[in-house]
């Protein structure tokens, strides 16, 4: 009966070497060559994670050669790290983050490398160090792989990389069993389950590597596709939204050619202030047009800081007292408690001046806006409500939609495309944060939108 070979222990690790080194280089190619940079920061974390994995591997190989300090304590050190920087990169590569998962994969690494340290110090048995050793890898990948099942969004990438990694958490699990059941007193074995285990290892780690990176990959074509479908959109937007007011603007201005020589002052004057309005809005939409472009390119840079809510909501409302004073609409803000928050300031004056603006422009005269700020969990959530005139249904479904055409008139005519809550739509994204919108037509609306208290990465 056939039986596989085993093979000698130090083959085993040379090969273990030689695949991560490859690994390195090529998700370090990818990096420089191909990566966005947003992928790139995941693409360096899991390349510097192999790279310290093939330093633990030269270590381990130097065993009997250098002290045990460094060839043991030193090298199980550096692998545990490496495996504990790996899943940062897998968690970073999920649709949705969570700063308590890093914390978790911190801590689980930090105990296993403890708990490691603490045993070579009491001088444990070898098979009581290996066994620590693969209960701590196999603690630290756990959270990140499970994380990976349960996001909703699967392809063929992310499950040839989730089950791969369900594999490599099989093996290391048998391997702790066989261990137990048979204890070890040497290091290097040479015996045919550990050459199985050894090969099967290695092979569920570099097609896991080739999955990761088919999915940093199919993640930016993606994402470069949808940049691609916006531009279309975005150039439609431009085309279809500024045509109007400038052929307004355009028609205006040759009337008053026409009739500065022939007409009354107050005629001029009606036409001169309807040219100013219609102008007005030209700039209010490219300014608007040209914020939501710099999003879409990278150009705006997110930088959390520590602001009080409060306070810059507060700045926001005396930003647009005139306005709402024009309409006599009572501006007022509520709220029962100071909320600190990391985010990025400029984003959410942007944020909620936008929301501020579109409140008074379909409120109507001696209308009321009324502002609410509270804490919900660990987020912050911000509500912007008015008495005005509501959104129809149609158009509710369409909004924060990049493909959704918006078209309303505010109470004195004021131009509503929509452009205004895309730009909101992506800002509170960026602080991985969600918006929405409760309207009753005739009734008025409330818009709300939640964002961490906490920065989270992005």
């Amino acid at each position: 009966m056939f039986q596989p070979l085993p093979f000698d222990p130090n083959t085993v690790f040379i090969v273990y070497f030689w695949g991560n080194l490859l690994m390195c280089i090529l998700i370090f190619s990818y990096s420089l060559s191909y990566a966005t940079s947003d992928n790139r920061k995941i693409l360096n974390s899991f390349g510097f994670a192999k790279l310290l994995v093939t330093v633990g591997w030269i270590l381990i190989l130097l065993r009997g050669v250098v002290s045990d300090i460094i060839s043991v304590s030193m090298a199980d050190t550096i692998l545990l790290l490496g495996c504990g920087y790996e899943t940062i990169a897998m968690l970073l590569s999920l649709r949705i983050k969570s700063k308590k998962r890093y914390q978790l994969q911190i801590a689980i690494t930090i105990m296993a490398a403890v708990v490691l340290n603490v045993a070579i110090v009491f001088e444990a048995s070898i098979n009581t160090r290996i066994l620590i050793m693969l209960i701590g890898v196999f603690a630290i990948y756990l959270p990140p792989t499970v994380s990976h099942f349960k996001e909703n969004k699967h392809n063929f990438s992310r499950n040839l990389y989730a089950f791969c990694f369900a594999g490599f958490e099989i093996l290391l699990l048998l391997r702790a069993i066989y261990m137990y059941c048979n204890p070890q007193k040497i290091f290097f074995i040479n015996i045919t389950f550990d050459s199985l285990y050894s090969i099967g290892l290695f092979l569920f780690a570099l097609i896991g590597t080739v999955g990761f990176l088919l999915l940093i990959k199919e993640k930016q074509d993606l994402k470069i596709q949808k940049l691609l479908d916006d531009k279309n959109i975005f150039f439609s937007i431009i085309a279809h939204d500024l045509r109007g007011p400038l052929g307004s603007s355009v028609a205006l201005s040759k009337l008053l050619r026409e009739d500065i020589k022939e007409g009354s002052r107050a005629e001029i004057s009606e036409i001169v202030e309807v040219l100013h309005q219609s102008n007005k809005n030209i700039y209010k939409l490219l300014d608007t047009l040209l914020e939501w472009s710099t999003t879409q390119t990278g150009m705006m840079v997110y930088s959390p800081e520590k602001i009080t809510l409060n306070e810059l909501i507060n700045e926001n409302i005396k930003l647009n007292q005139n306005a709402a004073f024009s309409k006599n609409i009572a501006l007022l803000f509520e709220s029962t408690e100071q909320i600190e928050l990391e985010a990025d300031k400029n984003m959410m004056d942007t944020i909620v001046r936008n929301l501020l603006t579109n409140a008074i422009k379909f409120t109507g005269r001696n209308g009321k806006i009324a502002v609410k700020v509270q804490k919900k969990h660990q987020n912050a959530e911000i509500s912007i409500t008015d008495n005005g005139i509501g959104i129809p249904d149609l158009i509710k479904e369409k909004l924060f939609k990049m493909n959704g055409k918006v078209i309303q008139r505010g109470t004195e005519n004021e131009i509503g495309n929509g452009m205004g809550l895309l730009l909101c739509s992506e800002l509170i994204n960026r602080h991985h944060g969600k918006i929405w919108a409760e309207s009753e037509l005739g009734k008025g609306s409330t818009f709300k939108f939640s964002v961490p208290i906490e920065a989270l990465k992005n």
